[in-house]
């Protein structure tokens, strides 16, 4: 049976790609952040990257271990989606969604 096509959102979350332990250190969050601007750019206009990190104390704070790409247009967004949805990344297989425009832009990065 055929799955309808999610709605394309002009925000991609992907999930299984980083730990909350490697983006406690500095230089290996901006290492991650640098690699996911250079990936990610290569499917369209990237507007904003961002990776939510754990608390100083070390709890995990809401969307700790996704990376959402935000793109100028849908276009992009979904070519990354398509082109980064089962990729591996670190030895994890990464998978990608879109995520609400809405939700994102508040700030939300909780399930």
């Amino acid at each position: 049976m055929l799955q309808p096509q999610p709605v394309p959102t002009k925000v991609v979350c992907l999930t299984q790609v980083v730990t909350g332990d490697e983006l406690k250190d500095d230089d290996e969050y901006e290492d991650i952040l640098e690699d996911m601007r250079m990936e990610a750019g290569k499917f369209g206009q990237l507007v904003n990257v961002v990776i939510p990190r754990p608390r100083p104390n070390g709890e995990n704070a809401p969307g700790v271990g996704k990376v959402f790409l935000e793109y100028a247009d849908t276009e992009g967004s979904s070519k990354a989606r398509a082109g980064m949805n089962g990729r591996k990344f670190d030895g994890n297989q990464v998978v990608a969604v879109f995520y609400p425009e809405n939700r994102f832009s508040q700030g939300e990065y909780d399930d």
